[in-house]
């Protein structure tokens, strides 16, 4: 899935709180950034992670599939990319239901 560059800072605004992320436009050096922050976390405080990932609304079961199916690949770089795809369809999903601004004001409540 191809995310829209615009939307790259806005997912690693969302995302500094949980990682110290850099500011970036790029997708590949946030994926990056992510990843190793992710793989600190997998060594150092797991149950943190999991917290992160439950928050984010990352299953559990997507996330087994994922790593079982790609088990040669990097785990952290695995995880960020769920990440960052769960986090573009959220935004899909807020601007599909944005309220509308220009409702005459006899329409409104």
């Amino acid at each position: 899935m191809q995310m829209p560059e615009e939307n790259i800072p806005l997912i690693q605004q969302e995302l500094s709180t949980d990682f110290n992320l850099p500011v970036t436009n790029n997708k590949k050096q946030l994926s990056e950034a992510l990843a190793e922050g992710i793989n600190y976390l997998i060594q150092t405080d797991f149950a943190r992670l999991i917290n992160i990932l439950y928050r984010i609304d990352i299953s559990e079961q997507t996330l087994k599939q994922t790593l079982e199916q790609q088990a040669d690949q990097d785990a952290g770089l695995l995880i960020a990319e769920l990440i960052l795809e769960r986090q573009l369809q959220k935004q899909k999903m807020r601007a599909q239901f944005k309220p509308q601004q220009n409702i005459p004001d006899d329409d409104k409540w």
